[in-house]
C-alpha cells in the first residue's frame, strides 16, 4: 500500500516536472511579464529607428521625452530634493523619479535611484523616453508611476515586434503589429498621473484630469484622446481645444505607404525653457504657441476700485495647469498705471531675484505634511491642502482691490503668466545658478478709463 502511495507521489511531480519544461517550450523568451528584468542590449538604439523614421526622429530630437533625463532642471532639483531627508517613505519617493524620466535604464537596472550616479548612465538609458520603449509596450498593469508592461526584441539583430497604430504595414528591419493601446489616451496615462510611492498623495493626475473631462466623451465624434492634440501639433498648428487640429498627411518613412494622418512627436508640452537650453528654437516657440491657446482671461470692474479677473481653461485637455502643479506656475498679473505711464498699483510681478510675492494669485497645488503645514518638496506630500487650478473647461474668477482707485486716464492691464518652475526653489540650488526660467505671457486684456 505504502509502495503505491509513493508510486502515485512520484508519478504527480513528474507530471508537474514535465508540465514545467513544457510551459517553457510554450511562452517565447520575450513574452512579457508583470515584472521583468531586461538588458540594455535588447533595446534599440533611436539612431537606429531614424534611419528610416527621419523625419519622426528629428521630431523627437530635443522633445521633452528626448530631453527627460537631460534637463537640467529636473537632474538638480531631484538631487537636491534628496539632500536631508531621513523618513524612509521620503526618501523612497525621492528616489522614485527615474521610473520615468530613464525608463529603459530602470527597467535594465542603472539608474534604479535619483541618487545613482547619472554620469554612469550607459547609451541609449540616457536617451529618456525613446522609440523602443513606447513602441514595445503591450499592456498596463496600472494607471500611474509609469505601469507599462514591455515586450521588446533581442537587439538589432532580432528586433521583434513594434507595436504601432496602423494594422498593414511591413517594415523590412522589424516586425510590426497594430496596437489599439497606441491610440489610446491610457498609454500616456501610465507616466502622466504619479501617486507617492509610500503615502499614495496624488503628485500628478494629468490623465485623470483628462478622463473626468468633456475631451473623454462616449460619442467618437467628440472623443479628443492625449494623443488628438499632442501628436497632432507641429509648427503653426497649436492643436489645442481651442484651435483647429487638422491631419498630418505623410508617410512614416520615406518610401512607406502615404496616408490621411501620421502621428507627430514633438512632444513639448508647455516647457519653452528647455529645447531653447538645447538651441531648439523651433520647438520652443512650439511651446509657447501652445500655451498660448490653452486659456483666455477677462477683466470687469465690480466698483470703482474693485476689478474681477476671470480666467477660462478653454484649450487645454487637463487642468491649467497640470503635471506636478506644485511646481507649475500660472498666475493674474495685475498692472495700474497712471495717464503718464507710471505705475501706481501692481501685484503678481517678479522681484529682483525672479521670485513671485507672497500675496500673488496663483493656480496651484499646495501639498502638505500630514499636519495641515504646507511643504515644498512632493517627497514630504502625505496630504493635498489646496488645488486652487482650473478644471477643463472651466473657470475661475479673482477679485482685486485697487488701490489707488483708477481715474481717468488710467489703464488697467490684466495678464495670465506661466512658469514652469518657481525661481525660489532655483536660487536654493548649489553650484552654477540656474534660470531664470522663460516667463510666457498665456493670455492679456487691457482696460483704459
Amino acid at each position: 500500500m505504502q509502495n503505491k502511495i509513493r508510486i502515485q507521489i512520484l508519478a504527480t511531480w513528474c507530471g508537474l516536472i514535465f508540465l514545467c519544461i513544457g510551459l517553457v517550450w510554450v511562452l517565447p523568451s520575450g513574452a512579457p511579464t508583470k515584472e521583468m528584468v531586461f538588458k540594455l542590449d535588447q533595446f534599440i538604439d533611436p539612431e537606429t529607428c531614424g534611419a528610416c523614421h527621419d523625419e519622426i526622429m528629428a521630431q523627437w530630437q530635443n522633445s521633452m521625452h528626448h530631453l527627460s533625463h537631460k534637463d537640467p532642471v529636473y537632474t538638480r532639483v531631484a538631487k537636491f530634493y534628496l539632500q536631508g531627508l531621513t523618513e524612509a517613505g521620503h526618501i523612497t519617493e525621492a528616489e522614485s523619479c527615474v521610473k520615468c524620466h530613464t525608463p529603459v535604464g530602470y527597467v535594465t537596472g542603472f539608474p534604479k535611484k535619483v541618487s545613482d550616479e547619472f554620469s554612469q548612465i550607459e547609451g541609449i538609458a540616457a536617451q529618456g523616453i525613446q522609440c523602443d520603449y513606447c513602441h514595445v509596450a503591450v499592456d498596463i498593469t496600472k494607471m500611474y508611476n509609469n505601469g507599462l508592461v514591455l515586450s521588446p526584441g533581442q537587439g538589432e539583430d532580432a528586433p521583434g515586434i513594434k507595436y504601432g497604430p496602423f494594422d498593414d504595414t511591413e517594415p523590412e528591419f522589424h516586425d510590426a503589429a497594430f496596437s489599439k493601446l497606441h491610440t489610446d489616451s491610457k498609454i500616456c496615462g501610465t507616466c502622466h498621473d504619479v501617486k507617492h510611492v509610500a503615502f499614495g498623495t496624488d503628485l500628478e493626475t494629468t490623465y485623470t484630469e483628462w478622463e473626468n473631462g468633456p475631451y473623454n466623451s462616449p460619442d467618437p465624434e467628440k472623443h479628443v484622446s492625449c494623443q488628438g492634440c499632442h501628436m497632432y501639433q507641429r509648427p503653426g498648428v497649436p492643436a489645442t481645444g481651442s484651435t483647429p487640429r487638422p491631419e498630418n498627411p505623410g508617410s512614416a518613412t520615406p518610401d512607406a505607404k502615404q496616408r490621411p494622418h501620421i502621428f507627430t512627436h514633438y512632444f513639448v508640452g508647455a516647457n519653452s525653457g528647455l529645447p531653447q537650453m538645447f538651441s531648439d528654437k523651433e520647438k520652443s516657440a512650439m511651446a509657447v504657441a501652445r500655451l498660448r491657446h490653452a486659456a483666455e482671461i477677462s477683466l470687469e470692474m465690480e466698483k470703482e476700485n474693485t476689478a474681477r479677473v476671470v480666467v477660462s481653461n478653454t484649450g487645454a485637455g487637463h487642468s491649467l495647469p497640470t503635471g506636478l502643479a506644485d511646481m507649475r506656475q500660472v498666475w493674474i498679473e495685475l498692472t495700474l498705471t497712471d495717464k503718464d505711464g507710471n505705475i501706481v498699483y501692481q501685484t503678481g510681478v517678479l522681484d529682483k531675484n525672479n521670485e513671485l510675492p507672497e500675496n500673488t494669485v496663483i493656480f496651484n497645488t499646495i501639498f502638505g505634511d500630514g499636519k495641515g503645514n504646507p511643504v515644498i518638496n512632493i517627497a514630504k506630500a502625505k496630504e493635498i491642502l489646496s488645488d486652487t487650478r482650473i478644471p477643463v473647461g472651466k473657470s475661475a474668477s479673482r477679485l482685486f482691490a485697487l488701490n489707488p482707485a483708477p481715474r481717468r486716464g488710467y489703464t488697467l492691464t490684466a495678464r495670465l503668466l506661466y512658469r514652469s518652475m518657481p525661481q525660489k526653489i532655483l536660487n536654493q540650488l548649489p553650484g552654477e545658478p540656474l534660470g531664470p526660467l522663460p516667463v510666457v505671457e498665456m493670455a492679456a486684456v487691457r482696460k483704459e478709463f
